[in-house]
């Protein structure tokens, strides 16, 4: 199976099921918010678009894109005669879905070998143990991974790259802590190339510590991975917390700054009613949301689909 198959898959019934339960914070908040203003409404006025503002906003969708989500409803009750609460709610779930699909991945066929995928994030968003989901979800399907510990700076981060190697079954190429991190990346890169691997992730450092070392930090090790593999990084997944609600769009605004993310991993929506920001920070930076971590268990990362990411939001 290539890359190109893997991503093509639909969910699962199993991951339905489990994306429903990772959402149900999020899904009794925003929903049951939604319910109390759409209820008993039998047209859209000014006090309706009022309250579901609120509603969005204080959802974590943030300002922006809840501004977008009233005007698609504005323009739409414009030429569609709104009928009941059952006809609002299926208008708001295909803006939203419409909204959302807009920023969603294409599925491209890539016979690059290895693909690499660079992964960046602050310390804490669960960065490590996304990369050991990953790691787990790609080798599930028949492909050859090795993991690159260019993360040096901090404690044991080596040492938690090295134990989901383990646990996952993958090889891991490290050097230790305070070595640089490019050559780490280079070796990483150049083993995967020699062993014939389908992927390599390449972990970095989590600091924000200034954007203009992150930058030059970053740039270097994408500038000695593409002299192993042209093109290389060919992803750059960056991590975040959904918990962490509006923090998590200043975090994406200081990585964008910093270097080309072109796709984004949310973590932790099981253990909050924050999950709005998903909607929020794919809309805002048009980078589209690739995986979202629903849960603890090594298999509880998904391949984002934002039509079963919102239907699972309307669930109930």
């Amino acid at each position: 199976m290539g890359l190109l198959d893997f991503f093509k898959k639909k969910p699962t019934e199993e991951q339905k099921e489990k994306l429903d339960q990772g959402l149900e914070h999020t899904r009794s908040s925003l929903f049951g918010k939604l319910s109390k203003a759409v209820a008993g409404k039998s047209r859209v006025d000014d006090d309706f678009l009022d309250e579901l503002e609120e509603v969005l906003i204080s959802s974590d969708v943030g300002v922006a894109t809840t501004i977008k989500i009233i005007e698609r409803i504005e323009t739409r009750v414009s030429k569609d005669k709104y009928l009941g609460e059952g006809e609002l709610n299926k208008m708001l779930k295909e803006e939203i879905v419409n909204l959302v699909a807009m920023n969603e991945l294409p599925v491209k066929n890539t016979t690059v070998k290895p693909y690499v995928i660079m992964v960046v994030g602050v310390n804490g968003v669960g960065k490590t143990t996304t990369i050991g989901k990953l790691s787990n979800m790609f080798k599930a399907q028949g492909l050859k991974v090795v993991l690159g510990a260019a993360d040096t700076f901090r404690a044991a981060a080596v040492d938690q790259i090295k134990i989901w190697g383990e646990r996952v079954g993958v090889e891991v190429v490290a050097k230790g802590m305070n070595t640089d991190p490019a050559a780490v990346a280079f070796e990483a890169v150049k083993y995967g190339k020699d062993m014939n691997a389908d992927v390599v992730i390449i972990d970095t450092a989590g600091r924000l510590h200034n954007k203009v070392n992150l930058m030059n930090e970053l740039s270097k090790i994408k500038r000695v991975m593409d002299k192993q593999v042209e093109g290389a990084p060919h992803e750059v997944l960056l991590v975040l917390d959904a918990s962490t609600g509006q923090n998590a769009f200043e975090q994406a605004k200081q990585f964008t700054a910093a270097t080309d993310v072109t796709a984004l991993a949310l973590t932790k929506l099981d253990g909050t009613a924050k999950g709005g920001v998903v909607l929020g920070i794919s809309d805002q930076f048009s980078i589209p949301v690739k995986y979202i971590g629903v849960g603890e268990q090594i298999n509880d990362l998904q391949i984002f689909n934002a039509k079963s990411f919102v239907d699972s939001l309307f669930a109930g």
